[in-house]
């Protein structure tokens, strides 16, 4: 998706209805990234919780995998920000 959009910001000319359905399946992922965010959180709570010594590896991924996805949500939500400005942009030049 990342690829995607920065593929779009390159295009001289995209049209609106490109960066329009871009920017609702970028949205679309964000929110999945989000989710899954949360679910890893809630593993990481019941394991930490309950947490013996059996459950250190697992904390381990569960951290490593909490911050991978923080960093692809910002990765993915700065670019989307991005991308919405040259929305915005087309719709402006188009009503102009």
């Amino acid at each position: 998706m990342v690829q995607q959009i920065k593929d779009l910001l390159a295009d001289a000319e995209p049209s609106l209805a490109d960066v329009e359905e871009t920017l609702t399946q970028g949205y679309a992922e964000a929110l999945a990234l989000e989710a899954e965010r949360l679910r890893i959180e809630r593993r990481l709570g019941e394991v930490a919780r309950s947490a013996t010594g059996d459950h250190t590896a697992e904390l381990r991924s569960l951290g490593s995998r909490l911050r991978v996805a923080d960093g692809e949500i910002v990765r993915l939500r700065t670019i989307l920000g991005t991308l919405n400005d040259r929305a915005r942009a087309l719709r402006a030049a188009e009503a102009g």
